[in-house]
Protein backbone atom coordinates (compact mmCIF):
# COMPACT_ATOMS: atom_id res chain seq x y z
CA UNK A 1 0.00 0.00 0.00
CA UNK A 2 1.61 3.21 -1.11
CA UNK A 3 1.21 6.49 0.97
CA UNK A 4 -1.86 7.98 -0.97
CA UNK A 5 -3.62 4.82 -0.21
CA UNK A 6 -2.97 4.99 3.14
CA UNK A 7 -4.58 8.52 3.62
CA UNK A 8 -7.30 7.21 1.60
CA UNK A 9 -7.89 4.64 4.19
CA UNK A 10 -7.40 7.16 7.29
CA UNK A 11 -9.74 9.63 5.79
CA UNK A 12 -12.76 10.80 8.19
CA UNK A 13 -16.15 11.57 6.49
CA UNK A 14 -16.98 15.14 6.34
CA UNK A 15 -20.04 16.45 6.75
CA UNK A 16 -22.31 19.58 6.49
CA UNK A 17 -24.76 20.44 10.07
CA UNK A 18 -26.92 23.34 9.12
CA UNK A 19 -28.59 24.45 11.83
CA UNK A 20 -31.21 26.98 10.46
CA UNK A 21 -33.42 28.89 13.20
CA UNK A 22 -34.92 32.87 13.75
CA UNK A 23 -32.11 35.29 14.98
CA UNK A 24 -31.45 34.25 19.00
CA UNK A 25 -32.65 30.75 18.92
CA UNK A 26 -29.67 28.96 20.13
CA UNK A 27 -28.29 28.28 16.87
CA UNK A 28 -24.29 29.33 17.65
CA UNK A 29 -24.37 28.21 21.13
CA UNK A 30 -25.65 24.73 19.71
CA UNK A 31 -22.74 24.61 16.95
CA UNK A 32 -20.23 25.21 19.48
CA UNK A 33 -20.91 22.92 22.04
CA UNK A 34 -21.42 20.38 19.65
CA UNK A 35 -18.09 20.95 18.21
CA UNK A 36 -16.65 20.55 21.51
CA UNK A 37 -18.14 17.10 22.06
CA UNK A 38 -16.84 16.12 18.45
CA UNK A 39 -13.09 17.87 18.72
CA UNK A 40 -13.02 15.64 22.06
CA UNK A 41 -13.47 12.86 19.91
CA UNK A 42 -10.76 13.88 17.73
CA UNK A 43 -12.90 14.92 14.98
CA UNK A 44 -12.05 18.22 12.60
CA UNK A 45 -14.60 20.56 13.19
CA UNK A 46 -15.04 23.88 11.99
CA UNK A 47 -17.64 26.22 12.65
CA UNK A 48 -18.94 28.66 9.94
CA UNK A 49 -20.93 31.64 12.01
CA UNK A 50 -23.10 33.43 9.55
CA UNK A 51 -22.08 36.94 11.35
CA UNK A 52 -18.68 36.33 10.72
CA UNK A 53 -19.16 34.92 7.13
CA UNK A 54 -21.70 38.53 6.62
CA UNK A 55 -18.11 40.72 7.75
CA UNK A 56 -15.72 38.48 5.88
CA UNK A 57 -17.08 36.89 2.66
CA UNK A 58 -20.14 38.25 2.22
CA UNK A 59 -19.66 42.03 3.08
CA UNK A 60 -21.43 44.07 0.87
CA UNK A 61 -24.31 41.70 1.07
CA UNK A 62 -27.86 42.92 2.32
CA UNK A 63 -30.94 41.57 3.61
CA UNK A 64 -33.30 41.23 0.33
CA UNK A 65 -34.35 37.90 -0.52
CA UNK A 66 -31.43 37.83 -3.65
CA UNK A 67 -28.77 39.10 -1.16
CA UNK A 68 -29.71 36.65 1.65
CA UNK A 69 -30.03 33.13 -1.03
CA UNK A 70 -26.29 34.57 -2.23
CA UNK A 71 -25.00 34.54 1.06
CA UNK A 72 -26.43 30.90 1.92
CA UNK A 73 -24.80 29.94 -1.54
CA UNK A 74 -21.67 30.73 -0.53
CA UNK A 75 -21.88 29.32 2.85
CA UNK A 76 -22.83 26.19 1.47
CA UNK A 77 -20.06 26.40 -1.03
CA UNK A 78 -17.13 26.75 1.54
CA UNK A 79 -19.01 24.03 3.75
CA UNK A 80 -19.33 21.53 1.54
CA UNK A 81 -15.49 21.95 0.46
CA UNK A 82 -14.51 21.53 3.72
CA UNK A 83 -16.92 18.41 4.26
CA UNK A 84 -16.07 16.47 0.98
CA UNK A 85 -12.45 17.17 2.95
CA UNK A 86 -13.32 15.22 5.87
CA UNK A 87 -14.03 18.29 8.24
CA UNK A 88 -17.95 18.69 10.36
CA UNK A 89 -18.45 21.79 9.45
CA UNK A 90 -21.10 23.22 11.77
CA UNK A 91 -23.04 25.94 9.92
CA UNK A 92 -25.47 27.83 12.47
CA UNK A 93 -27.33 30.53 9.61
CA UNK A 94 -30.50 31.45 9.89
CA UNK A 95 -30.89 30.75 6.18
CA UNK A 96 -34.55 31.76 6.04
CA UNK A 97 -35.84 30.49 2.54
CA UNK A 98 -36.32 26.56 1.80
CA UNK A 99 -35.37 27.21 -1.96
CA UNK A 100 -31.99 28.53 -0.65
CA UNK A 101 -31.14 25.49 1.84
CA UNK A 102 -32.47 23.14 -1.16
CA UNK A 103 -30.44 24.48 -3.24
CA UNK A 104 -27.29 23.82 -0.76
CA UNK A 105 -28.78 20.44 -0.11
CA UNK A 106 -28.53 19.48 -3.81
CA UNK A 107 -24.89 20.73 -4.62
CA UNK A 108 -23.76 18.38 -1.13
CA UNK A 109 -25.51 15.27 -2.93
CA UNK A 110 -24.38 16.01 -6.41
CA UNK A 111 -20.58 15.84 -4.72
CA UNK A 112 -21.78 13.03 -2.43
CA UNK A 113 -21.15 14.76 0.71
CA UNK A 114 -23.47 13.86 3.85
CA UNK A 115 -25.29 17.33 4.56
CA UNK A 116 -27.72 17.08 7.87
CA UNK A 117 -30.50 20.04 8.09
CA UNK A 118 -31.11 20.74 11.61
CA UNK A 119 -34.31 23.38 12.32
CA UNK A 120 -33.58 25.03 15.93
CA UNK A 121 -37.13 25.26 16.62
CA UNK A 122 -36.76 28.39 19.27
CA UNK A 123 -40.53 30.26 19.06
CA UNK A 124 -40.03 34.00 18.49
CA UNK A 125 -41.48 35.10 21.51
CA UNK A 126 -38.52 33.27 23.36
CA UNK A 127 -36.22 34.67 21.01
CA UNK A 128 -36.93 37.96 21.36
CA UNK A 129 -36.54 37.77 25.34
CA UNK A 130 -32.78 36.45 24.71
CA UNK A 131 -32.06 39.01 22.07
CA UNK A 132 -28.25 38.36 22.21
CA UNK A 133 -28.15 41.25 19.62
CA UNK A 134 -29.91 43.38 20.52
CA UNK A 135 -32.44 43.20 17.10
CA UNK A 136 -36.03 42.25 18.54
CA UNK A 137 -35.58 45.47 20.62
CA UNK A 138 -34.31 47.49 17.32
CA UNK A 139 -37.53 46.25 15.43
CA UNK A 140 -39.80 46.96 17.89
CA UNK A 141 -38.60 50.53 18.68
CA UNK A 142 -38.26 51.10 14.45
CA UNK A 143 -34.71 51.38 14.03
CA UNK A 144 -34.56 48.16 11.28
CA UNK A 145 -36.88 46.56 9.47
CA UNK A 146 -36.66 42.87 7.60
CA UNK A 147 -36.18 41.12 11.13
CA UNK A 148 -36.70 37.59 10.00
CA UNK A 149 -39.66 35.89 11.62
CA UNK A 150 -41.49 39.14 12.52
CA UNK A 151 -41.94 41.20 9.27
CA UNK A 152 -39.22 39.30 7.01
CA UNK A 153 -40.59 35.65 6.28
CA UNK A 154 -38.81 32.84 7.93
CA UNK A 155 -40.09 29.08 6.37
CA UNK A 156 -39.71 26.71 8.52
CA UNK A 157 -38.09 23.35 6.91
CA UNK A 158 -41.12 20.63 5.97
CA UNK A 159 -39.01 17.78 7.24
CA UNK A 160 -35.72 18.35 8.99
CA UNK A 161 -33.17 15.96 9.76
CA UNK A 162 -33.42 16.77 13.58
CA UNK A 163 -35.66 19.45 15.25
CA UNK A 164 -34.19 21.30 18.13
CA UNK A 165 -36.86 22.94 20.38
CA UNK A 166 -34.38 24.38 22.70
CA UNK A 167 -36.79 26.30 25.18
CA UNK A 168 -37.68 22.99 26.44
CA UNK A 169 -33.95 21.74 27.26
CA UNK A 170 -30.65 22.55 27.99
CA UNK A 171 -27.45 23.68 25.33
CA UNK A 172 -25.59 20.55 26.48
CA UNK A 173 -28.78 18.24 26.07
CA UNK A 174 -29.71 19.57 22.10
CA UNK A 175 -25.87 19.52 21.34
CA UNK A 176 -25.95 15.53 22.94
CA UNK A 177 -29.81 15.02 20.45
CA UNK A 178 -27.70 16.19 17.70
CA UNK A 179 -23.79 14.50 18.51
CA UNK A 180 -26.32 11.06 19.00
CA UNK A 181 -28.03 11.48 15.44
CA UNK A 182 -24.53 12.11 13.65
CA UNK A 183 -23.33 8.85 15.57
CA UNK A 184 -26.08 7.28 13.83
CA UNK A 185 -25.99 8.23 10.56
CA UNK A 186 -22.18 6.93 11.13
CA UNK A 187 -20.77 11.05 10.73
CA UNK A 188 -19.60 10.84 14.56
Amino acid sequence: MDDDEKQREKHVTGATVWLTGLPSAGKTTIAYELAALLGADGHRTEVLDGDEIREFLSAGLGFSREDRHTNVQRIGFVAELLASNGVTALVPVIAPYADSREAVRKRHAAEGTAYVEVHVATPVDVCSVRDVKGLYAKQAAGEISGLTGVDDPYEEPASPDLRIESQNQTVQQSAAALHALLIEKGLA
